[in-house]
Parts: C-alpha cells; sequence; structure tokens
C-alpha cells in the first residue's frame, strides 16, 4: 500500500475549544513509519504524545491524549483531517495544552493540508499492520442505547444517528463512504454543536471556555442560535467527523461499515481498543 507524508509545514493558530488559551500548531512532514504524533514545544524537553489509541487518557467532550510527561486536548478534528486526507506520518508541534478549535470543524485543517500537499513515501507490505485487514467478525461496543460498531464489509462506510429533544436537530442519519464522497465536501466542513441549556452546567464544570458562537453551532428549543448551517444535518455529519479523528488513532482503519447510534468519544474509543486488540491478536496467530 502507498502511504503518504506532507510535501511541506504548515501553522495555524486559533482558540482552545476547552482551555481557552490561544495555541499555535505547527504541522511537519514525517518519516516512514512515525505515523502522526503531536510534540508539545512549550514544555521543557518537547515531550512526544503519540496519536495511538493507547494513549487515550480523556474522553469528556473531547479526545485527549497522554504521552509520558505530557497531554494534548481537543485532537479530533485534526487528526480527522489528516487521515481524510491521507497524511499518514506527520509531526504535530503544539505550544499548549489543547489544540484550537478554529471554525468548529475541520474545513482550516484540510485547506491548509491541500495548500502544501502531499508526497507519496515507500510501499509498506499490508501485513506488516494487522489492522489492514478487512473486519471479519462484528465488534460491537453499547452503553445503554448508544453504540458504535464495525461491522464486515466490501468498502469503507461510516454512518451515524443521533436524536435530540431539540426540535431543529431531532433525529438524523447519514451514512457517508470515502470511495463515493469526498472528505473535503461532505464531512470536514460540518461544525461542531452544542445546547444551549448545558453551557451554564459545562462552564461551572470548567470546560467549553473557549466555547463561542463563532466556533460552535448552538441550538435551543426554537432553533439555531447562530444560523446558517453548511448541510440541512450538519450535527450528525459532524459526529461523523469525530468517529473518523477517533478512529485514526488506530494508525488506519480496518475495512469495515462503522455503525454508530448517539454515541460518544468515549464508545468511539472503546471501539478502536477492541479493533487495535483484535488485530494484535490476529498478528501473534499469522
Amino acid at each position: 500500500m502507498t502511504i503518504h507524508t506532507l510535501k511541506s509545514e504548515f501553522e495555524l493558530s486559533g482558540i482552545g475549544l476547552h482551555s481557552g488559551e490561544q495555541t499555535r500548531v505547527r504541522v511537519l512532514p514525517a518519516a516512514v513509519g512515525e505515523g502522526r504524533y503531536f510534540v508539545r514545544i512549550d514544555l521543557p524537553g518537547a515531550p512526544i504524545i503519540p496519536a495511538k489509541i493507547d494513549a487515550v487518557c480523556q474522553t469528556a467532550l473531547s479526545t485527549e491524549l497522554a504521552g509520558i510527561d505530557a497531554q494534548i486536548r481537543t485532537v479530533e478534528h485534526l487528526l480527522a483531517a489528516l487521515a481524510g486526507m491521507g497524511a499518514d506520518n506527520a509531526r504535530i508541534e503544539v505550544d499548549g495544552p489543547e489544540v484550537p478549535l478554529m471554525d468548529g470543524s475541520a474545513l482550516v485543517w484540510v485547506e491548509a493540508i491541500a495548500r502544501v500537499g502531499l508526497v507519496a513515501q515507500e510501499l509498506v507490505h499490508p501485513a506488516e499492520n494487522g489492522l489492514n485487514s478487512p473486519v471479519l467478525n462484528p465488534v460491537w461496543v453499547r452503553h445503554g442505547d448508544a453504540f458504535v460498531a464495525a461491522l464486515p464489509a466490501a468498502e469503507t462506510r461510516f454512518s451515524y444517528g443521533i436524536d435530540f429533544d431539540e426540535p431543529a436537530i431531532g433525529n438524523q442519519w447519514y451514512s457517508w463512504s470515502p470511495e463515493v464522497e469526498s472528505f473535503v465536501s461532505a464531512i470536514a466542513p460540518a461544525r461542531t454543536f452544542g445546547l444551549a441549556r448545558q453551557v451554564d452546567q459545562l462552564r461551572q464544570a470548567g470546560l467549553i471556555k473557549g466555547g463561542s458562537l463563532d466556533n460552535a453551532l448552538v441550538c435551543d428549543r426554537s432553533g439555531w442560535l447562530n444560523p446558517p448551517l453548511r448541510f440541512t444535518n450538519e450535527p450528525v455529519r459532524h459526529k461523523i467527523l469525530d468517529l473518523v479523528g477517533d478512529l485514526s488513532l488506530l494508525g488506519t482503519w480496518p475495512k469495515a461499515h462503522y455503525v454508530a447510534y448517539k454515541a460518544s468519544h468515549n464508545l468511539h474509543v472503546q471501539l478502536g481498543l477492541a479493533l487495535n486488540s483484535q488485530a494484535l491478536a490476529t498478528l501473534e496467530t499469522s
């Protein structure tokens, strides 16, 4: 299989959703086998944090990764952009505790990746990574009526359902295949969303300090506070964006139909861990 990295580096800065801190991110090419990884350049020794599923340390309203001496939060949108654009190897330098939210979507990231372009790297034999094998048996993770699953399929597909009391959101389903629709046009522009009734509670809990109507869609019982939407079903498309970002922590997606309903970062990561364990077991027995 052919893998890719960036042709050259790019740099962006913005406000972190939860920390409220201004941070700068520089994304650079990386060598074959390095994968995608973060470097906290603001800390002594510039500790490295691997973008791996077993590095997840927290999943409350974002995905946070931990290395030996550092953490990095809200990684899912940037990682989704890199994976969705096909950048397998990338060094991500951040000068703070959280990746900036930008406009709440992955659009700014994919535009930056498109500007610098990608370059092919040496061929890697699929057998070197069990995760390149298709999913042969269904894998399910559930909590209450929420679930996420990986099902055997002829092509990779992501299908998601959400259900909210707010009439402007309601029940939405969307199914996306990277082989049929471009990530750039179908998924990347979808912004994160929140409910007005939860804002005060979340801020009291020390979350969403950097959240605003400029970087998140906000809904109440009467409708959206900051229209227009980019898609009529923008919320569920954003959930696919989050799922893509979280499962990118596997390094590559096993060929499967990923199906989720009312899921969360926590359930996404649990599925990733289950798939990782399955792939390791396959390698050990092959």
